[in-house]
């Protein structure tokens, strides 16, 4: 996701900086080629930007996951919740109530 809002923000700067400077000009040309040349290139740059972006995403398997010694049972991992709890003060000898995770 930042790759891709980065590329948008760099596609964005170089397409303003192409279009200002033809629009800036004066209208007395009636010549219009250098805004559609501008306007391919920054087409292509802002397309290149974003399919590689998009290419670009993730880790990936040279040989793909595998078993070593075979397939075997795993224990499922522990239910685990948070409760609010009483805890005994270290200092004055009160309580206080402390969030505390709890496992089966």
């Amino acid at each position: 996701m930042k790759r891709i809002i980065s590329s948008l923000l760099i596609a964005t700067a170089l397409v303003g900086s192409a279009i200002q400077p033809a629009a800036a000009r004066d209208h007395h040309h009636h010549n219009n080629t250098g805004r559609i040349i501008a306007g391919g290139v920054a087409a292509g740059v802002v397309g290149g930007l974003i399919g590689g972006a998009l290419v670009n995403n993730g880790p990936r398997y040279v040989d793909g996951p595998r078993y070593v010694d075979g397939p075997r049972y795993v224990e499922p991992a522990p239910r685990c919740w948070y409760e609010d709890r009483d805890v005994r003060n270290r200092y004055d000898g009160g309580y206080h109530t402390e969030t505390v995770r709890v496992c089966e």
